[in-house]
């Protein structure tokens, strides 16, 4: 049964903000991610920060990225992200290069699949180089036409067996049981639960939905 994680993006915020939203709702996330917004606008000073802040949450560095890779993945290494991430389209010696800075920190390498043109046969090449993870995302543009990373999960799941899978792109607490039903191995929110009318009772209802998920599961 997958242990499932909840990892919460945090994109739309100052770095001031973002500590204070965290420490909100730090009882129910498992993982911080320091969205690509808040990696442009502060660095990794933003990683550090979070880590200090929240020293027993695992935090990612979103960086998205499309070259250079040992280089620029290594920066969020060295800062003390345990994920960072690099975007799927990239080159293979991109992805290569992240995957050999994630070796060389003991930390862990996601792959993310915004515009992937054939996500089936993608998901297969990457779990073949020995990626850790990969994230179906269906990034804030793609949802503004009403795509949702649903299909995608179920795409990723059919054709990969053994590495690990995350989930993004509008999910809340009332859709998360159809991704759950797929058995990601993280859920992540970002706009979802920061734009909720009430985020740490989304939060809460989301860590129950999860903990409910896998106690029918270990039933079964």
């Amino acid at each position: 049964m997958t242990k499932t994680k909840y990892q919460v993006a945090l994109d739309s915020f100052s770095l001031d903000d973002a500590v204070k939203f965290v420490r909100t709702i730090e009882d129910y996330i498992d993982i911080i991610e320091i969205g690509t917004p808040l990696v442009i606008d502060e660095g990794m000073h933003a990683v550090r920060r979070m880590i200090k802040e929240f020293p027993n949450k695992e935090v990612l560095s979103d960086e998205k990225i499309m070259d250079g890779g040992y280089h620029e993945a290594d920066l969020g290494y060295q800062a003390g992200a345990k994920y960072v991430t690099v975007l799927g389209v990239a080159e293979d010696k991109t992805i290569q290069g992240c995957l050999d800075a994630a070796h060389d920190a003991d930390a862990i390498l996601v792959v993310d699949t915004l515009k992937i043109p054939n996500l089936a046969e993608r998901a297969k090449e990457v779990e073949a180089m020995g990626v850790h993870f990969i994230s179906v995302h269906t990034g804030f543009d793609q949802q503004q036409m009403g795509r949702t990373p649903l299909n995608d999960l179920r795409i990723v799941k059919a054709n990969t067996n053994s590495i690990r899978v995350s989930v993004a792109g509008g999910i809340n607490s009332k859709t998360i049981d159809q991704y759950l039903a797929l058995e990601p191995d993280v859920v992540i929110m970002g706009g979802g639960l920061a734009d909720a009318d009430n985020p740490v009772d989304e939060a809460r209802k989301i860590r129950e939905a999860i903990e409910k998920h896998e106690t029918e599961g270990s039933r079964q």
